[in-house]
């Protein structure tokens, strides 16, 4: 059952039958007594002129009689007074009302020998009347006295009053329970929908529903209340999809991590297998070029073979030092002269190609807990390569640090051609360049990721506002254990 049915049934219904019974028992004791009442009057006045007509009915001279009725008058309501004998034949009267009673009734009066009262109609008329014995000063019965009282006061209407307080009660009534009705329908019942649409709307998932702050004070506190259940349970889901990420992106540097030590065994292996052959090669290399027999181009392709010798070489040993966990030496670095440090190595590769370098840092400075020289190296790694990418005019890095104090982001962005979006998952894999064969070798951004992970930190890769790609890095600013990742 609704609420508004189960309030009216339970509440409203049992009051207005309350009251229904006390407005009745009221108006039928306001009837009584003003029945009463008039009987009682008309009672006393019919004795009292029971006794002063007693002594003109022995006299047998009508005028004592007529002044005696006509004495009856003067009391409020009297519209009628007469004498009848002992046979109930009229003897003198006045007034309304005569043949109210028969001659049977009035000798019966007689012969209880005591008053006589009853509510009577006559021509339209009620009356009450009341008849009462007449006796002599010897006690002797010589004849009947009739009071009649017309009701023509509040009496007469005491029913019908009745009736119209019973219609306006109802119709009162009818009042009532409709406003409390509507009252209930707008100020509790609406409200109640509202809250529980946006409930229905929550469950069906759609979590960014929120409850409009109106209608009653109280409302407006479960609405509020509400509201911040919902804020609460978003900032909770909002954490959950962070750490899921989070977790995702850990399972994928730890698989990248499992892939880069494996490497790192393999590379061990190789160089260990490689590197008496590749000095063999580097050194007879390097004595045939100073052969006086040779010509210019047999020692130039002499030195092209020993600077792909050296190449290897560099890859085996980056490939080892990717695939090791390394205890990074660390201690307190300025940010800005980390930022100076790697401008200058990388200054004479931008000038050429007239690229900008803008540089925007929080003052005063931060500082962190990192090897300066590998924060440099990562630098220089990321701006030569936003250098090398075509169409490059502008190289921006930017620095901030977060409210705690505790982190330190980077961003290196560039104007260039970006990165595709297919691209962004793989840039940090070892032996990924989009660059043509022979001009990379693909390990660079994975020697970055690499220093970066020893330092406990973060690197990501995204689209700049600049039109070209961007790396967002993320330091500590205080010493942690490096991510197991």
């Amino acid at each position: 059952m609704r609420l508004r049915n189960l309030i009216i049934l339970t509440v409203i219904v049992p009051l207005f039958i309350v009251l229904v019974v006390f407005s009745l028992v009221a108006i039928k004791s306001l009837e009584d007594n003003v029945r009463s009442k008039l009987q009682t009057e008309v009672e006393i006045i019919t004795r009292a002129m029971s006794t002063s007509l007693g002594y003109a009915i022995s006299s047998d001279s009508g005028t004592p009689l007529e002044e005696a009725l006509q004495s009856a008058f003067s009391f409020h309501r009297i519209y009628g007074a007469y004498v009848f004998d002992t046979r109930g034949r009229e003897v003198y009267g006045l007034g309304l009302g005569k043949d109210l009673f028969t001659q049977e009734e009035i000798q019966q009066v007689i012969e209880r020998d005591d008053l006589y009262s009853n509510y009577r109609q006559y021509d339209g008329w009620n009356y009450y009347s009341a008849l009462i014995p007449l006796r002599t000063p010897d006690n002797t019965v010589r004849g009947v006295l009739q009071v009649n009282r017309l009701n023509t006061g509040i009496e007469n209407y005491t029913g019908f009053i009745s009736v119209v307080a019973l219609l306006v009660f109802v119709i009162g009534a009818g009042g009532i329970v409709f406003s409390i009705w509507w009252g209930f329908r707008r100020f509790i019942e609406r409200p109640l929908n509202r809250l529980l649409r946006v409930m229905m709307l929550v469950e069906d998932g759609d979590r960014s529903q929120r409850a409009a702050l109106e209608g009653p004070r109280e409302y407006k506190r479960l609405a509020s209340g509400l509201n911040q259940m919902l804020d609460a349970m978003a900032e909770k889901d909002t954490d959950i999809e962070v750490r899921q990420r989070r977790e995702m992106e850990l399972e994928k540097r730890l698989r990248k991590s499992k892939k880069l030590a494996e490497l790192g065994v393999l590379a061990a292996g190789v160089a260990h297998e490689i590197g008496a052959p590749l000095t063999v090669i580097n050194g007879q290399a390097q004595r045939l070029a100073r052969r006086n027999v040779i010509g210019d181009d047999e020692r130039a392709r002499l030195g092209r073979i020993r600077g792909e010798v050296e190449r290897i070489v560099k890859i085996v040993r980056q490939l080892m030092e990717l695939g090791r966990q390394h205890n990074v030496e660390k201690d307190s670095q300025a940010l800005d002269l980390l930022i100076e440090n790697a401008r200058a190595l990388v200054e004479e590769e931008l000038e050429p190609r007239n690229i900008r370098l803008e540089i925007d840092l929080p003052t005063p400075s931060p500082t962190l807990l990192a090897n300066g020289q590998q924060i440099v190296q990562v630098l220089t790694n990321l701006m030569r390569n936003a250098a090398q990418a075509g169409d490059v005019s502008v190289i921006r890095l930017r620095a901030e640090q977060s409210e705690d104090a505790k982190e330190l982001h980077l961003w290196v962005e560039d104007d260039g051609p970006g990165i595709a979006k297919t691209h962004h998952q793989q840039v940090f894999d070892p032996f990924f360049t989009t660059k043509p064969v022979g001009q990379g070798s693909g390990l660079g951004l994975s020697m970055v990721h690499r220093i970066i992970n020893d330092h406990g930190g973060t690197i990501g890769v995204f689209d700049s506002v600049l039109g070209g790609a961007g790396f967002e890095i993320s330091l500590p600013t205080s010493d942690i254990h490096p991510r197991e990742d």
